[in-house]
């Protein structure tokens, strides 16, 4: 296949012409890929090209994703429709591709669901069964009598059966497809697995019947998943009940309520060859953000095999990848198609190519010969076009590293410090290291705030673990005489550090009464300010009434205001806890709750009033001279990191307005879930062994309600500050290799000796904070026209 052998629709023409690449590059890669800007504009090019497919395809069968990656797809099908003979939406019909003159028939498309976790109840907002009920079949108007759907209470289950009464403990042991049963359990639950696959047979017969799948669209999961077809998955696989991995059980973990959850569910979900069995499927795959490229390199380069799922579709003349920029970014051809259209080549360019070039050596930069360029395109791109010596530019990257870390080396003096986060455990994660230095110096001033609420991180089994260390503490006569002294009214703030003094006392006398204490007052005060109630009775009540709620609520369901409240509370606890571990006081801790974060899967886009105008006052009170932030390195849409960038860029162009301040200075930090490349920063801040001990004491010590990782990464099962130190190792190792092992052992400076990590920050002035954030925000407004 090559460009002029790829069959494009006129929308995918459309689209290409207004990207900055080809279809497809062989042969490094293998299947056609249209590359857009960002998420929004992802979303929109979907939807144009599903509308152009259902055009001519009125009665076809199609399958669509669930999830947070259809968000804008389902946006812009619903807007097209509504407004369809509207002048504006016609003529952006017409610049998408799309026939403006035949307005799309929905009713007579049968829609066939992809896959859903088993068992649940498909009541459930966090089933894929109501997910596509609400978004598609009503959504977008389709015929509920022409789809097929996976109802788990009808699959398997006879008239006088039920879920909880098959799976009791919600957890199916597929090795009772084949041994003996050993109990009249085991036995039902046995012939129920058997009519679950017979289910499975049928449901692949029935689209099979009706000529195959001929419109499919998908995400693709951390390890490479289509649909649940799991890293390993046959191509000739069919609709089935199987398990899954750790990498998808983390991915799924948010929507089931939790990793304890998700470990347990196995899933339904149609097979690679179910996808592929119609030769004319069009089949696309959806991919935003600079986390996918990983992924998206194997699904497009790699050679074909299980080991890539996503592999199977290339036997489609009709399948494509539709990914944006930053998925783009581990594309060799397309990289190297940049690179020759720059009209210079910067040295942050020369940085990326030689670096990347030692480390595939395992070279240090001063030994990268000519000979070395021979297997890399774009490092020999790079140096012929700077139309220098290779040694020069080597030396020249060489000196730029040594600089960043003396850069990050060095301690702030006389410094206001207003470190932000999107949630309560993105600053730790992210650069810790760096605060502590700076913490150490009495001249500096330092203060704390996460911009959301974080409830979604709670589970609801850590908060019956903590009602009931509470029910421990509240009719002691300690907590009578606290409460005698009006101990728990919301506004005492000198009573709210003495809490968290109590419970660090606890953690450094190895005390867990002492500890428990500390953690029971500042429930115990949570509640009496979420319900408006002193009287210790009455909350009594409460606590039983909240302790039934999470006994009864199905995990992943979302919370009432109330509960989400409490949750965050509790990680607003933590945060005070951890930032009293450095001598930090709740006066210099903040908590704003901006309302975008609402723990629906959709959420809203900041607003001024609402998200703005409390980070603007917050600056206007700490008065800072470095403010950090979360800052990922594309415009993803749904992500929290991304809507608070935007806020807080909005509120310090304001601040800067008003006072007159143009000399802020912005640090941009990632953290376990983007990261810098090496010339993309530059500070980098050394992390001792020492300081990797305190993180992790901290972490473990502070944000219990996260030490079981509950929420975790696909990349590590356990706590975060595992996956944190491993990233900064990591970062030290390519440091390492670079400058080699013998600059670090024998430099003057015992700080730097003593580095076995690195974090990596990125430091801009006003201006290019703007600037970037800038980017982004008009990238998704235009998508969004």
């Amino acid at each position: 296949m090559n460009e002029t052998t790829v069959a494009l629709t006129p929308v995918e023409q459309a689209a290409l012409a207004a990207s900055p690449f080809g279809a497809i590059y062989p042969p490094t890669e293998k299947i056609p890929v249209i590359t857009v800007a960002n998420f929004p504009a992802l979303g929109k090019l979907a939807a144009m090209r599903f509308l152009e497919w259902v055009q001519d395809h009125p009665e076809g069968v199609i399958s669509l994703p669930t999830g947070k990656t259809p968000e804008h797809f389902i946006y812009w099908v619903g807007h097209l429709l509504n407004s369809w003979d509207a002048p504006t939406t016609r003529a952006v019909l017409e610049q998408s591709g799309v026939d403006p003159g035949r307005r799309p028939e929905m009713r007579g498309l049968r829609f066939v669901q992809i896959d859903e976790f088993y068992p649940i109840d498909p009541s459930q907002r966090n089933s894929f069964y109501h997910y596509v009920n609400k978004f598609y079949i009503e959504g977008f108007g389709l015929d509920r009598g022409r789809a097929l759907l996976m109802n788990c209470r009808e699959i398997g289950l006879r008239g006088d059966e039920s879920l909880e009464d098959v799976w009791p403990d919600w957890q199916v042991d597929l090795s009772l497809r084949t041994r003996r049963p050993v109990s009249e359990r085991e036995r039902r639950q046995q012939d129920v697995l058997l009519r679950i696959d017979d289910w499975c047979r049928c449901y692949e017969d029935r689209i099979s019947e009706l000529g195959g799948i001929g419109f499919f669209m998908g995400g693709i999961g951390p390890d490479g998943h289509i649909g649940f077809n799991i890293f390993g998955s046959d191509h000739h696989s069919t609709t089935r009940l199987t398990a899954t991995n750790y990498e998808t059980q983390a991915a799924a973990a948010g929507d089931l309520g939790g990793i304890e959850v998700s470990r347990r569910r196995l899933v339904i979900t149609i097979g690679l060859k179910t996808i592929t069995r119609n030769p004319q499927c069009a089949a696309i795959v959806l991919a935003a953000g600079e986390a996918k490229a990983g992924v998206i390199e194997s699904a497009v380069q790699a050679p074909s095999g299980v080991a890539v799922p996503a592999s199977a579709l290339r036997a489609l003349p009709y399948a494509r990848f539709y990914i944006t920029l930053g998925a783009a970014k581990r594309l060799s051809q397309r990289q190297l198609r940049l690179l020759e259209k720059s009209e210079t080549i910067s040295d942050e360019q020369v940085e990326k190519a030689l670096v990347d070039l030692a480390l595939a050596k395992q070279k240090r930069l001063t030994d990268l010969r000519d000979c070395d360029l021979a297997g890399d395109e774009r490092a020999a791109l790079v140096v012929q076009r700077r139309g220098q010596a290779l040694a020069a530019l080597a030396a020249m990257v060489r000196d730029r590293m040594i600089a960043k870390i003396e850069a990050g080396s060095r301690r702030e003096e006389n410094t206001r410090f207003l470190h932000t986060e999107p949630h309560h455990d993105d600053l730790m994660l992210g650069y810790l290291p760096a605060i502590v230095r700076n913490v150490r110096s009495a001249t500096n001033v330092h203060h704390f705030v996460t911009l959301t609420s974080g409830f979604t991180a709670v589970t609801n089994q850590y908060m019956l673990d903590q009602l009931g260390l509470l029910s421990r503490f509240i009719d002691s006569p300690a907590f009578a005489a606290l409460h005698a002294e009006n101990y728990f009214d919301p506004h005492n703030r000198h009573a709210r550090n003495r809490d968290t003094w109590q419970y660090l006392d606890g953690i450094a006398a190895s005390n867990a009464e002492m500890r428990d204490q500390g953690a029971a007052r500042r429930l115990l005060r949570n509640l009496m300010e979420i319900h408006d109630e002193t009287d210790l009775r009455a909350i009594k009540d409460r606590i039983e009434e909240t302790v039934h709620y999470f006994r009864t609520v199905y995990p992943g369901k979302k919370d009432p205001d109330a509960i989400q409240k409490l949750k965050g509370m509790c990680r607003e606890w933590e945060a005070e806890c951890l930032w009293g571990y450095f001598g930090w006081q709740s006066s210099h801790i903040h908590h704003l709750r901006l309302g975008f974060y609402t723990g629906d899967i959709f959420t809203p886009s900041p607003t001024i009033e609402r998200d703005v105008v409390p980070i603007l006052k917050l600056l206007e009170f700490t008065q800072p001279d470095i403010v950090s932030v979360a800052l990922d390195p594309e415009a993803s849409g749904p992500d929290t990191h991304y809507k608070v960038l935007q806020a807080i860029n909005e509120a310090a162009l304001r601040y800067s307005e008003a006072t007159g301040r143009t000399e802020l200075r912005i640090w941009g930090y990632r953290n376990v879930w983007f990261r810098y490349h090496p010339s993309e920063a530059n500070l980098y801040v050394p992390v001792s062994l020492n300081m990797f001990s305190v993180m992790e004491s901290a972490f473990l010590n502070t944000f219990v309600s996260q030490r079981e990782a509950s929420f975790p990464s696909y990349e590590h099962d356990g706590p975060f500050c595992q996956l944190a130190q491993r990233i900064q190792v990591e970062q030290y190792a390519m440091l390492k290799t670079c400058l080699g092992r013998e600059w670090f052992a024998e430099h003057p400076s015992p700080l730097i000796r003593a580095a076995r990590g690195m974090v990596f920050l990125r430091e801009m002035n006003l201006d290019e904070f703007r600037q970037t954030a800038r980017l982004l925000r008009q990238s998704a407004e235009a998508a969004a026209e």
